[in-house]
């Protein structure tokens, strides 16, 4: 009860009189409590029931130039952060010790909404400052008021997580001004039981590559999850008539994880992955002040901020995994992982006996550095490994590719240049389905040919 309650009744039992455990009752204390209340009312009146620290500031408060201070902090630095963000961010970078409550206490009374403020919580604030805005004449403030009166809805559907870390991994592409210099397309991958970021890496587009950095860290980290899955309307459902296989990027990346034993699936619903694009929105709020204040301005550095930002993450909204049981496999070896993140192109011998790829003539040599020359006409497959090797399988054999310049840089009859001995080269072994054969009948049962018959490939 407050003090002009009890007041009211130990005045009425002192001067009229009454039953003081009906008064103990009613005040909720005990008779002692209520004879103790008697007595002070009989010496000191009125005065006795106000609170002793009423009017007192506390020793903890923020002073008006640190709250003003906080404000403007917000406003000029953080605009972007939550406001448990924002706390964080005082306390890290300009060492200003603010709860979350407090600063949201302060942004709340400026009306400063947080990004992440529920429809509830926008629609009152929308309400405050409609009447503030009906109570304004001045232009400039109702300027400021129009300003702030925005309203958005962002809702994602629920679903059960998975069972099993590693059993499904969530990957996606967001296109962000994550650093200053234009828009960047971060690649992620997240695994589903535990919200845990298993893999990210930035190029300046959505791309087959930063997909591959992706699982080539993810295979590296942990090992062959279970199952992948994808937005289907981004560059996995690519199709244009005419596009060679290298621009496929369904068809590479899922024939390098049938290679893997990985399974693929992607849907044309935000919410059906909806982890990752949480995850992606609590990026988005905070990594590009994190890089503002580190100083990031290129991929390169922004890769390798990654590198240590992400522990924090998921050190931070990752749920724990030790109850969790993994279900990666033994992680392969980096030749591997090399020779299976590869992108392959079908081409074809021309008269020179030099093959057309990327704009580019090549010529295919042994082991030892031995031109090795093919009939025109004869049909193989360019490999672009994941460490940029490039290789040509044909008729089962495996050669490596080196480029034909346009014009020798020395010339050994003049120039008396020694003739240098081959460049040896390392080939592996044919042990992978580098075979057109195979690739060309997987394209074939992802409905990605234009009506060519393939063949079946050999055992």
């Amino acid at each position: 009860m407050n003090e002009e309650a009890k007041y009211e009744v130990i005045k009425s039992l002192v001067d009229h009189g009454g039953n003081v455990t009906r008064a103990a009752l009613k005040l909720g204390r005990s008779r002692s409590s209520v004879y103790r209340m008697m007595k002070g009312y009989r010496s000191m009146g009125k005065e006795f029931f106000i609170h002793g620290n009423r009017g007192r500031r506390p020793a903890h408060a923020k002073s008006d130039e640190e709250k003003a201070k906080i404000v403007s902090l917000y406003n000029s630095k953080y605009w972007d952060a939550n406001y448990t963000f924002a706390s964080e961010l005082l306390l890290s970078e300009d060492e200003i010790a603010a709860s979350p409550t407090l600063v949201r206490g302060l942004l709340m009374g400026e009306r400063v909404l947080s990004p992440m403020a529920r429809r509830k919580t926008r629609r009152k604030m929308k309400k405050e400052l409609n009447t503030d805005l009906t109570k304004t004449k001045r232009k400039c403030e109702r300027n400021v008021i129009e300003n702030k009166l925005v309203a958005i809805d962002d809702a994602h559907a629920r679903r059960p997580r998975c069972k099993y870390f590693g059993e499904m991994l969530q990957m996606d592409a967001s296109i962000h001004d994550w650093f200053p210099g234009g828009k960047t397309a971060l690649h992620l991958a997240i695994d589903d039981a535990t919200s845990r970021i298993v893999g990210a890496h930035f190029e300046k587009q959505e791309t087959l590559k930063g997909y591959y950095n992706v699982l080539y860290q993810v295979l590296i980290k942990y090992g062959i999850p279970y199952m992948f899955f994808t937005d289907k309307r981004t560059v996995f459902e690519y199709k244009k008539s005419g596009a060679g296989a290298e621009d496929d990027t369904f068809t590479q990346f899922s024939y390098a994880l049938s290679q893997l034993g990985v399974e693929l699936k992607t849907s044309s619903v935000p919410q059906a992955k909806g982890r990752i694009e949480r995850a992606f929105g609590t990026l988005q709020r905070r990594l590009p002040i994190l890089f503002r204040t580190a100083g990031v301005t290129n991929i390169e550095q922004a890769n390798a901020f990654l590198n240590s930002h992400i522990k924090k993450h998921n050190a931070k909204f990752a749920i724990n995994q030790d109850n969790i049981t993994s279900v990666f496999e033994k992680q392969p070896s980096r030749t591997t992982i090399n020779r299976i993140l590869a992108v392959l192109t079908s081409r074809t011998v021309d008269a020179g006996h030099a093959v057309t790829f990327m704009n580019k003539l090549y010529r295919t040599v042994n082991a030892a550095g031995t031109p090795v020359h093919f009939r025109k006409g004869t049909e193989g497959l360019v490999i672009r490994t994941f460490d940029e090797r490039l290789l040509f399988s044909v008729e089962n054999r495996i050669y490596a590719l080196v480029e034909i310049p346009q014009r020798e840089k020395e010339s050994i009859r003049l120039d008396n240049v020694p003739k240098s001995k081959p460049k040896r080269h390392y080939i592996p072994p044919m042990d992978h389905p580098w075979r057109l054969a195979a690739f060309e009948y997987f394209r074939k049962k992802q409905g990605r040919t234009s009506g060519a018959t393939s063949p079946t490939p050999a055992a």
